[in-house]
Protein backbone atom coordinates (compact mmCIF):
# COMPACT_ATOMS: atom_id res chain seq x y z
CA UNK A 1 0.00 0.00 0.00
CA UNK A 2 2.72 2.45 1.14
CA UNK A 3 4.73 1.61 -1.99
CA UNK A 4 1.33 2.18 -4.23
CA UNK A 5 0.49 5.10 -2.77
CA UNK A 6 4.17 6.79 -3.10
CA UNK A 7 3.74 5.71 -6.71
CA UNK A 8 0.11 7.05 -7.48
CA UNK A 9 1.02 10.14 -5.92
CA UNK A 10 4.56 11.18 -8.14
CA UNK A 11 2.75 10.07 -11.53
CA UNK A 12 -0.49 12.43 -10.27
CA UNK A 13 2.50 15.39 -9.08
CA UNK A 14 3.75 14.97 -12.81
CA UNK A 15 0.61 14.58 -14.81
CA UNK A 16 -0.62 17.51 -13.21
CA UNK A 17 2.70 19.72 -13.59
CA UNK A 18 1.96 18.76 -17.38
CA UNK A 19 -1.76 20.29 -17.52
CA UNK A 20 -0.42 23.39 -16.30
CA UNK A 21 2.65 23.60 -18.70
CA UNK A 22 0.54 22.64 -21.58
CA UNK A 23 -2.47 24.73 -20.29
CA UNK A 24 -0.73 27.82 -19.88
CA UNK A 25 1.29 27.70 -22.76
CA UNK A 26 -1.76 27.28 -24.91
CA UNK A 27 -3.59 29.51 -22.42
CA UNK A 28 -0.19 32.34 -23.54
CA UNK A 29 -0.21 31.70 -27.18
CA UNK A 30 -4.07 32.85 -27.26
CA UNK A 31 -3.94 35.48 -24.77
CA UNK A 32 -0.87 36.69 -26.68
CA UNK A 33 -2.90 37.05 -30.15
CA UNK A 34 -6.38 38.16 -28.50
CA UNK A 35 -4.32 40.89 -26.72
CA UNK A 36 -2.82 42.52 -29.44
CA UNK A 37 -5.78 42.55 -31.89
CA UNK A 38 -8.61 42.87 -29.10
CA UNK A 39 -9.18 46.34 -27.04
CA UNK A 40 -8.62 46.90 -23.36
CA UNK A 41 -12.48 47.69 -23.66
CA UNK A 42 -13.04 44.51 -25.23
CA UNK A 43 -11.24 42.36 -21.74
CA UNK A 44 -13.06 44.87 -19.55
CA UNK A 45 -16.27 44.24 -20.92
CA UNK A 46 -16.02 39.63 -20.80
CA UNK A 47 -14.12 40.82 -17.54
CA UNK A 48 -17.46 42.16 -15.97
CA UNK A 49 -19.32 38.95 -17.44
CA UNK A 50 -16.60 37.20 -15.51
CA UNK A 51 -17.44 38.60 -12.31
CA UNK A 52 -20.52 37.05 -12.18
CA UNK A 53 -19.60 33.99 -13.98
CA UNK A 54 -17.38 32.95 -11.28
CA UNK A 55 -19.76 32.62 -8.39
CA UNK A 56 -22.39 30.64 -10.98
CA UNK A 57 -19.80 27.75 -11.60
CA UNK A 58 -18.41 28.02 -7.51
CA UNK A 59 -22.35 27.24 -6.74
CA UNK A 60 -23.20 24.08 -9.37
CA UNK A 61 -19.87 22.40 -7.37
CA UNK A 62 -21.62 23.35 -4.42
CA UNK A 63 -18.40 21.78 -2.69
CA UNK A 64 -19.27 18.76 -3.70
CA UNK A 65 -15.89 18.73 -5.77
CA UNK A 66 -13.72 18.17 -2.89
CA UNK A 67 -15.85 16.13 -0.58
CA UNK A 68 -16.20 13.28 -2.60
CA UNK A 69 -12.16 13.63 -2.78
CA UNK A 70 -12.04 13.65 1.36
CA UNK A 71 -14.10 10.92 0.89
CA UNK A 72 -12.25 7.05 1.21
CA UNK A 73 -14.85 5.46 -0.80
CA UNK A 74 -17.97 7.05 -2.40
CA UNK A 75 -20.00 5.14 -3.85
CA UNK A 76 -22.20 4.62 -7.02
CA UNK A 77 -24.99 6.00 -5.80
CA UNK A 78 -23.14 9.31 -4.67
CA UNK A 79 -21.14 10.07 -7.80
CA UNK A 80 -24.65 9.79 -9.45
CA UNK A 81 -26.41 12.44 -7.26
CA UNK A 82 -23.85 15.16 -7.44
CA UNK A 83 -23.89 14.55 -11.24
CA UNK A 84 -27.48 15.17 -11.27
CA UNK A 85 -27.04 17.45 -8.92
CA UNK A 86 -24.64 19.75 -10.45
CA UNK A 87 -26.11 19.07 -14.34
CA UNK A 88 -29.29 20.82 -12.48
CA UNK A 89 -28.12 23.75 -11.02
CA UNK A 90 -26.15 24.20 -13.79
CA UNK A 91 -29.03 24.73 -15.78
CA UNK A 92 -31.09 26.51 -12.81
CA UNK A 93 -28.14 29.31 -12.50
CA UNK A 94 -28.12 29.86 -16.37
CA UNK A 95 -31.57 30.72 -16.54
CA UNK A 96 -30.94 33.38 -13.53
CA UNK A 97 -28.36 34.72 -15.28
CA UNK A 98 -30.12 35.11 -18.93
CA UNK A 99 -33.33 37.06 -16.50
CA UNK A 100 -30.55 39.09 -14.64
CA UNK A 101 -28.23 40.01 -17.73
CA UNK A 102 -29.54 43.53 -17.98
CA UNK A 103 -28.94 43.74 -13.91
CA UNK A 104 -25.81 43.25 -14.73
CA UNK A 105 -25.65 45.73 -17.86
CA UNK A 106 -26.51 48.60 -14.78
CA UNK A 107 -23.61 47.69 -13.05
CA UNK A 108 -21.26 48.46 -15.66
CA UNK A 109 -22.79 51.66 -16.33
CA UNK A 110 -26.10 50.55 -18.25
CA UNK A 111 -23.31 49.00 -21.02
CA UNK A 112 -26.08 47.34 -23.48
CA UNK A 113 -23.32 45.21 -24.84
CA UNK A 114 -23.31 43.06 -21.80
CA UNK A 115 -26.63 41.86 -21.68
CA UNK A 116 -26.22 39.39 -25.10
CA UNK A 117 -22.53 38.48 -23.94
CA UNK A 118 -24.00 38.12 -20.73
CA UNK A 119 -26.43 35.20 -21.87
CA UNK A 120 -23.97 33.79 -24.34
CA UNK A 121 -21.05 33.33 -21.99
CA UNK A 122 -23.19 32.09 -19.43
CA UNK A 123 -23.66 28.48 -21.33
CA UNK A 124 -20.09 27.43 -20.10
CA UNK A 125 -21.71 26.95 -16.56
CA UNK A 126 -24.23 23.76 -17.14
CA UNK A 127 -21.06 22.79 -20.05
CA UNK A 128 -18.93 22.37 -17.08
CA UNK A 129 -21.19 21.17 -15.07
CA UNK A 130 -21.53 17.87 -17.00
CA UNK A 131 -17.73 16.97 -15.83
CA UNK A 132 -17.38 17.62 -13.25
CA UNK A 133 -17.57 14.20 -11.47
CA UNK A 134 -16.12 12.68 -14.69
CA UNK A 135 -13.44 15.01 -13.24
CA UNK A 136 -13.37 14.48 -9.64
CA UNK A 137 -13.30 9.95 -10.54
CA UNK A 138 -9.88 10.46 -12.08
CA UNK A 139 -8.32 12.81 -9.54
CA UNK A 140 -10.01 10.51 -6.78
CA UNK A 141 -7.72 7.22 -8.42
CA UNK A 142 -4.87 9.87 -8.76
CA UNK A 143 -5.18 9.19 -12.32
CA UNK A 144 -4.67 12.17 -13.85
CA UNK A 145 -3.26 12.25 -17.50
CA UNK A 146 -6.88 12.20 -19.13
CA UNK A 147 -7.57 15.10 -17.12
CA UNK A 148 -4.48 16.33 -18.89
CA UNK A 149 -5.10 15.66 -22.37
CA UNK A 150 -9.10 16.69 -22.18
CA UNK A 151 -7.90 20.28 -21.20
CA UNK A 152 -5.01 20.66 -23.94
CA UNK A 153 -7.39 19.66 -26.55
CA UNK A 154 -10.55 21.84 -25.16
CA UNK A 155 -7.90 24.33 -25.10
CA UNK A 156 -6.58 23.80 -28.53
CA UNK A 157 -10.14 24.17 -30.16
CA UNK A 158 -11.01 27.27 -27.93
CA UNK A 159 -7.61 28.64 -29.55
CA UNK A 160 -8.66 27.86 -33.00
CA UNK A 161 -12.32 29.79 -32.23
CA UNK A 162 -10.77 32.54 -30.11
CA UNK A 163 -8.17 33.84 -33.17
CA UNK A 164 -9.73 33.12 -35.67
CA UNK A 165 -13.08 35.39 -34.31
CA UNK A 166 -10.47 37.98 -33.20
CA UNK A 167 -8.84 38.09 -36.59
CA UNK A 168 -12.50 38.76 -38.19
CA UNK A 169 -13.39 41.29 -35.94
CA UNK A 170 -15.73 40.03 -33.48
CA UNK A 171 -14.67 41.81 -30.33
CA UNK A 172 -14.97 40.66 -27.36
CA UNK A 173 -17.31 37.94 -29.06
CA UNK A 174 -14.03 36.03 -29.77
CA UNK A 175 -13.39 35.46 -26.06
CA UNK A 176 -16.77 34.45 -25.15
CA UNK A 177 -16.54 31.28 -27.55
CA UNK A 178 -13.18 30.49 -27.16
CA UNK A 179 -14.74 29.87 -23.20
CA UNK A 180 -17.36 28.12 -24.82
CA UNK A 181 -15.48 25.98 -27.31
CA UNK A 182 -13.12 25.02 -24.42
CA UNK A 183 -15.97 23.66 -21.67
CA UNK A 184 -17.98 21.69 -24.76
CA UNK A 185 -14.70 19.83 -25.31
CA UNK A 186 -13.37 19.13 -22.39
CA UNK A 187 -16.75 17.62 -21.23
CA UNK A 188 -16.75 15.57 -24.19
CA UNK A 189 -13.69 14.17 -24.25
CA UNK A 190 -13.66 13.48 -20.51
CA UNK A 191 -17.03 11.41 -21.30
CA UNK A 192 -15.96 9.72 -24.35
CA UNK A 193 -12.87 8.42 -22.37
CA UNK A 194 -13.97 7.77 -19.01
CA UNK A 195 -16.02 4.17 -19.12
CA UNK A 196 -17.78 5.57 -15.63
CA UNK A 197 -21.51 6.35 -16.29
CA UNK A 198 -24.31 7.78 -13.95
CA UNK A 199 -27.02 5.58 -12.31
CA UNK A 200 -30.30 7.16 -13.30
CA UNK A 201 -30.65 7.41 -9.88
CA UNK A 202 -30.70 10.44 -7.16
CA UNK A 203 -30.32 10.22 -3.05
CA UNK A 204 -30.79 13.19 -1.22
CA UNK A 205 -29.45 11.36 1.73
CA UNK A 206 -26.40 10.45 0.25
CA UNK A 207 -26.40 14.19 -1.10
CA UNK A 208 -26.71 15.10 2.72
CA UNK A 209 -23.76 12.78 3.63
CA UNK A 210 -21.27 15.03 2.22
CA UNK A 211 -22.99 18.35 2.89
CA UNK A 212 -20.81 18.66 6.17
CA UNK A 213 -17.90 19.10 4.53
CA UNK A 214 -19.63 20.46 1.40
CA UNK A 215 -21.15 23.62 2.67
CA UNK A 216 -18.20 24.30 4.75
CA UNK A 217 -15.97 24.20 1.72
CA UNK A 218 -18.75 25.98 -0.56
CA UNK A 219 -18.63 28.98 2.04
CA UNK A 220 -14.94 28.80 2.07
CA UNK A 221 -14.60 29.06 -1.37
CA UNK A 222 -17.64 31.64 -2.18
CA UNK A 223 -16.00 33.79 0.40
CA UNK A 224 -13.01 33.43 -1.47
CA UNK A 225 -14.50 33.77 -4.67
CA UNK A 226 -16.19 36.68 -4.02
CA UNK A 227 -12.45 38.53 -2.85
CA UNK A 228 -11.32 37.00 -5.82
CA UNK A 229 -13.63 39.15 -7.72
CA UNK A 230 -14.62 41.73 -5.97
CA UNK A 231 -12.21 44.18 -7.04
CA UNK A 232 -13.19 43.58 -11.08
CA UNK A 233 -16.05 44.30 -9.56
CA UNK A 234 -15.50 47.83 -7.77
CA UNK A 235 -12.88 48.87 -10.86
CA UNK A 236 -15.22 48.38 -13.26
CA UNK A 237 -17.83 50.28 -11.32
CA UNK A 238 -16.08 52.74 -10.54
CA UNK A 239 -13.02 53.47 -12.62
CA UNK A 240 -14.33 52.11 -15.77
CA UNK A 241 -14.11 49.17 -18.44
CA UNK A 242 -10.51 50.33 -20.09
CA UNK A 243 -9.29 50.13 -16.41
CA UNK A 244 -10.97 47.23 -15.81
CA UNK A 245 -8.99 46.15 -18.86
CA UNK A 246 -5.52 46.92 -17.61
CA UNK A 247 -6.60 45.27 -14.21
CA UNK A 248 -8.06 42.01 -16.49
CA UNK A 249 -4.79 41.69 -18.05
CA UNK A 250 -2.40 41.39 -15.13
CA UNK A 251 -4.59 39.21 -13.04
CA UNK A 252 -4.81 37.07 -15.68
CA UNK A 253 -0.89 36.67 -16.67
CA UNK A 254 -0.41 36.75 -12.99
CA UNK A 255 -3.42 33.93 -12.22
CA UNK A 256 -1.12 31.78 -14.71
CA UNK A 257 1.50 31.38 -13.10
CA UNK A 258 0.04 31.74 -9.38
CA UNK A 259 -2.89 29.35 -10.12
CA UNK A 260 -1.04 26.76 -11.48
CA UNK A 261 1.52 25.93 -8.63
CA UNK A 262 -1.73 26.11 -6.20
CA UNK A 263 -3.75 23.20 -8.51
CA UNK A 264 -0.85 21.34 -9.02
CA UNK A 265 -0.06 21.18 -5.45
CA UNK A 266 -3.60 21.01 -4.60
CA UNK A 267 -4.71 18.12 -6.94
CA UNK A 268 -0.87 16.42 -6.33
CA UNK A 269 -1.42 16.12 -2.89
CA UNK A 270 -4.96 16.51 -1.26
CA UNK A 271 -6.19 13.10 -2.33
CA UNK A 272 -2.37 11.65 -0.82
CA UNK A 273 -3.15 13.60 2.53
CA UNK A 274 -6.55 11.98 2.84
CA UNK A 275 -5.60 8.64 2.76
CA UNK A 276 -2.97 9.10 5.51
CA UNK A 277 -5.35 11.23 7.81
CA UNK A 278 -5.39 8.53 10.47
CA UNK A 279 -1.66 8.44 10.70
CA UNK A 280 -0.46 11.66 12.44
CA UNK A 281 3.67 10.98 12.25
CA UNK A 282 3.22 10.15 8.52
CA UNK A 283 0.51 12.95 7.95
CA UNK A 284 3.27 15.28 9.59
CA UNK A 285 5.92 13.97 7.61
CA UNK A 286 4.36 14.23 4.41
CA UNK A 287 2.97 18.16 5.24
CA UNK A 288 6.39 18.91 5.87
CA UNK A 289 7.62 17.52 2.48
CA UNK A 290 4.61 19.25 0.94
CA UNK A 291 6.39 22.61 2.15
CA UNK A 292 9.48 22.51 1.10
CA UNK A 293 8.45 21.00 -1.92
CA UNK A 294 5.96 24.30 -2.60
CA UNK A 295 8.55 26.86 -1.44
CA UNK A 296 10.82 24.81 -3.83
CA UNK A 297 8.27 25.77 -6.76
CA UNK A 298 6.71 28.85 -5.40
CA UNK A 299 9.15 31.78 -4.55
CA UNK A 300 10.87 31.47 -7.96
CA UNK A 301 7.78 30.83 -9.85
CA UNK A 302 6.38 34.41 -8.54
CA UNK A 303 9.00 36.69 -7.70
CA UNK A 304 11.16 35.78 -10.83
CA UNK A 305 8.27 36.09 -12.60
CA UNK A 306 7.70 39.71 -11.32
CA UNK A 307 11.19 40.68 -12.15
CA UNK A 308 10.87 39.78 -15.42
CA UNK A 309 7.80 41.58 -16.08
CA UNK A 310 8.77 44.74 -17.92
CA UNK A 311 10.58 42.37 -20.77
CA UNK A 312 7.75 39.70 -21.12
CA UNK A 313 5.12 42.45 -21.59
CA UNK A 314 7.31 44.59 -24.06
CA UNK A 315 7.97 41.20 -25.80
CA UNK A 316 4.72 39.71 -26.20
CA UNK A 317 2.53 42.94 -26.91
CA UNK A 318 4.90 45.82 -27.23
CA UNK A 319 3.80 49.34 -24.99
CA UNK A 320 -0.10 48.65 -25.29
CA UNK A 321 -0.20 47.31 -21.93
CA UNK A 322 2.81 48.87 -19.83
CA UNK A 323 -0.15 50.18 -17.49
CA UNK A 324 -0.88 46.41 -16.41
CA UNK A 325 2.98 45.43 -16.04
CA UNK A 326 2.97 46.94 -12.22
CA UNK A 327 -0.01 44.98 -11.28
CA UNK A 328 1.21 42.08 -12.60
CA UNK A 329 4.10 41.93 -10.30
CA UNK A 330 2.16 43.21 -7.46
CA UNK A 331 -0.59 40.43 -7.82
CA UNK A 332 2.25 37.96 -8.29
CA UNK A 333 3.45 39.39 -4.67
CA UNK A 334 -0.05 39.04 -2.97
CA UNK A 335 0.09 35.32 -4.86
CA UNK A 336 2.49 33.67 -2.61
CA UNK A 337 0.31 34.16 0.18
CA UNK A 338 -2.84 33.32 -1.37
CA UNK A 339 -1.10 30.16 -2.36
CA UNK A 340 0.41 29.42 1.09
CA UNK A 341 -3.01 30.26 2.23
CA UNK A 342 -4.60 27.80 0.32
CA UNK A 343 -1.87 24.91 1.04
CA UNK A 344 -2.40 25.48 4.97
CA UNK A 345 -6.18 25.29 4.46
CA UNK A 346 -5.68 21.88 2.61
CA UNK A 347 -3.81 20.42 5.13
CA UNK A 348 -6.88 21.15 7.83
CA UNK A 349 -9.77 20.16 5.32
CA UNK A 350 -7.76 16.47 5.23
CA UNK A 351 -7.67 16.50 8.63
CA UNK A 352 -11.42 16.87 8.77
CA UNK A 353 -11.76 20.22 10.39
CA UNK A 354 -13.58 21.95 7.95
CA UNK A 355 -15.14 24.47 10.63
CA UNK A 356 -11.88 25.76 10.88
CA UNK A 357 -11.48 26.42 7.10
CA UNK A 358 -14.67 28.57 7.11
CA UNK A 359 -13.36 30.67 9.96
CA UNK A 360 -9.84 30.78 8.67
CA UNK A 361 -11.67 31.90 4.93
CA UNK A 362 -13.73 34.19 6.78
CA UNK A 363 -10.57 36.25 8.59
CA UNK A 364 -8.87 36.18 5.54
CA UNK A 365 -11.62 37.97 3.36
CA UNK A 366 -12.54 40.07 6.60
CA UNK A 367 -9.10 41.75 6.92
CA UNK A 368 -9.61 42.13 2.87
CA UNK A 369 -12.06 43.69 3.10
CA UNK A 370 -11.00 46.64 5.59
CA UNK A 371 -7.83 46.98 3.38
CA UNK A 372 -10.36 47.30 0.16
CA UNK A 373 -12.34 49.94 2.55
CA UNK A 374 -9.66 51.84 3.34
CA UNK A 375 -8.17 52.32 -0.38
CA UNK A 376 -11.88 52.27 -2.04
CA UNK A 377 -11.19 56.20 -2.00
CA UNK A 378 -8.41 56.58 -3.57
CA UNK A 379 -9.27 53.80 -6.36
CA UNK A 380 -9.55 56.21 -9.23
CA UNK A 381 -6.59 58.24 -8.61
CA UNK A 382 -4.62 58.25 -12.38
CA UNK A 383 -2.58 60.66 -14.09
CA UNK A 384 -1.18 60.77 -17.65
CA UNK A 385 2.31 59.26 -16.44
CA UNK A 386 0.28 56.34 -14.31
CA UNK A 387 -3.01 55.53 -15.02
CA UNK A 388 -3.66 52.96 -12.43
CA UNK A 389 -2.10 55.15 -9.76
CA UNK A 390 -5.73 54.37 -7.38
CA UNK A 391 -5.10 50.59 -8.32
CA UNK A 392 -1.71 50.36 -7.01
CA UNK A 393 -2.97 51.56 -3.41
CA UNK A 394 -5.39 49.13 -3.53
CA UNK A 395 -3.04 46.48 -4.49
CA UNK A 396 -0.75 47.25 -1.73
CA UNK A 397 -3.72 47.34 0.70
CA UNK A 398 -4.48 43.62 -0.45
CA UNK A 399 -0.76 42.61 -0.13
CA UNK A 400 -0.69 43.61 3.49
CA UNK A 401 -3.93 41.59 4.19
CA UNK A 402 -2.83 38.46 2.93
CA UNK A 403 0.70 38.80 4.28
CA UNK A 404 -1.31 39.13 8.39
CA UNK A 405 -3.54 36.35 7.77
CA UNK A 406 -0.73 34.46 6.56
CA UNK A 407 0.70 34.23 9.63
CA UNK A 408 -2.85 33.37 11.73
CA UNK A 409 -2.75 30.48 9.27
CA UNK A 410 0.00 28.83 9.47
CA UNK A 411 -0.14 28.91 12.94
CA UNK A 412 -4.01 27.19 12.97
CA UNK A 413 -2.67 24.52 10.28
CA UNK A 414 0.70 23.68 12.26
CA UNK A 415 -1.16 23.49 15.27
CA UNK A 416 -3.67 20.74 13.72
CA UNK A 417 -0.92 19.13 11.76
CA UNK A 418 0.81 18.36 15.26
CA UNK A 419 3.73 20.81 14.37
CA UNK A 420 5.27 24.29 14.95
CA UNK A 421 4.80 27.56 13.46
CA UNK A 422 8.71 27.90 13.27
CA UNK A 423 9.01 24.80 11.59
CA UNK A 424 6.37 25.86 9.13
CA UNK A 425 8.41 28.92 8.41
CA UNK A 426 11.99 27.34 8.46
CA UNK A 427 10.39 25.11 5.53
CA UNK A 428 9.85 28.02 2.99
CA UNK A 429 12.73 30.14 4.25
CA UNK A 430 16.00 28.95 2.50
CA UNK A 431 13.85 29.00 -1.04
CA UNK A 432 12.73 33.07 -0.45
CA UNK A 433 16.01 34.09 0.08
CA UNK A 434 17.64 32.21 -2.19
CA UNK A 435 14.92 33.41 -4.94
CA UNK A 436 15.76 37.18 -3.47
CA UNK A 437 18.90 37.01 -3.97
CA UNK A 438 18.89 35.72 -7.06
CA UNK A 439 16.23 38.30 -8.32
CA UNK A 440 18.83 41.48 -8.38
CA UNK A 441 21.31 39.94 -10.09
CA UNK A 442 18.31 38.30 -12.89
CA UNK A 443 17.45 42.42 -13.54
CA UNK A 444 21.19 43.66 -13.28
CA UNK A 445 21.87 41.10 -16.23
CA UNK A 446 18.76 41.44 -18.25
CA UNK A 447 19.40 45.26 -18.24
CA UNK A 448 22.17 44.88 -20.23
CA UNK A 449 20.48 44.74 -23.59
CA UNK A 450 18.31 46.88 -25.24
CA UNK A 451 16.18 44.01 -26.77
CA UNK A 452 13.04 42.21 -24.56
CA UNK A 453 13.36 39.29 -26.26
CA UNK A 454 16.96 38.89 -25.46
CA UNK A 455 16.10 40.53 -21.76
CA UNK A 456 14.20 37.60 -21.25
CA UNK A 457 16.05 34.93 -22.96
CA UNK A 458 19.09 36.44 -20.43
CA UNK A 459 17.34 37.20 -17.06
CA UNK A 460 15.43 33.25 -17.61
CA UNK A 461 18.73 31.60 -17.98
CA UNK A 462 20.50 33.36 -15.49
CA UNK A 463 17.67 32.89 -12.48
CA UNK A 464 17.35 29.03 -13.63
CA UNK A 465 20.61 28.50 -13.90
CA UNK A 466 21.63 30.30 -10.53
CA UNK A 467 18.65 28.88 -7.99
CA UNK A 468 19.23 25.34 -9.82
CA UNK A 469 22.70 25.40 -9.07
CA UNK A 470 22.57 26.98 -5.52
CA UNK A 471 20.31 24.11 -4.85
CA UNK A 472 22.80 21.71 -6.17
CA UNK A 473 25.61 22.75 -4.10
CA UNK A 474 23.46 23.06 -0.91
CA UNK A 475 22.63 19.04 -1.45
CA UNK A 476 18.91 20.44 -1.99
CA UNK A 477 17.12 16.64 -1.71
CA UNK A 478 13.75 18.77 -2.81
CA UNK A 479 15.62 19.50 -6.15
CA UNK A 480 16.89 16.16 -6.61
CA UNK A 481 13.59 14.23 -5.79
CA UNK A 482 11.49 16.63 -8.32
CA UNK A 483 13.74 16.05 -11.21
CA UNK A 484 13.98 12.02 -9.92
CA UNK A 485 10.26 12.10 -10.29
CA UNK A 486 10.17 13.93 -13.46
CA UNK A 487 12.53 11.17 -14.85
CA UNK A 488 10.59 8.67 -13.38
CA UNK A 489 13.93 8.14 -11.01
CA UNK A 490 12.21 8.35 -8.57
CA UNK A 491 9.16 7.77 -6.35
CA UNK A 492 7.65 9.94 -3.44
Amino acid sequence: MEKSLKHRTAGTLKWNTVDRLATQLLYAVTGVVLARVLSQEDFGLVGAVLVFQAFASLLVDSGFFSALVQRKHPTQLDYSSVLWFNIAMGVVLYAVAWACAPLIADCFGGDGRLVPLTRVMFLSVPLNATATVQCCRLVKRMDVKMVAVANSLGLIAGAVAGISLALAGAGAWAIVWQTLTLAAVKSATLWTTERWRPSMAFSMRALRSYMGVGTRVLLTSFLNTVFQNIYSFFVGNRVGLASLGYYTQGDKWSKMGVLSISQVLTSSFLPTLSEVQDDPERFRRLVARINRFTAYMLFPGTLGLAAMATPIFHTLFGTKWDASIVLFQMLLVRGVFTVLNAQYSNYVLSLGHARDVVWLEVLRDGTALVALAATLPVIALSTPADPVLGLRYMLWGQIGATALTWVVSAAVAARRVGATMWSFVTDLAPYAALTLLIVPVMLLCGSLTDSPLAACVVEGAVGVGLYMGANRVAGSKIQEEMIGYFTGKNKL
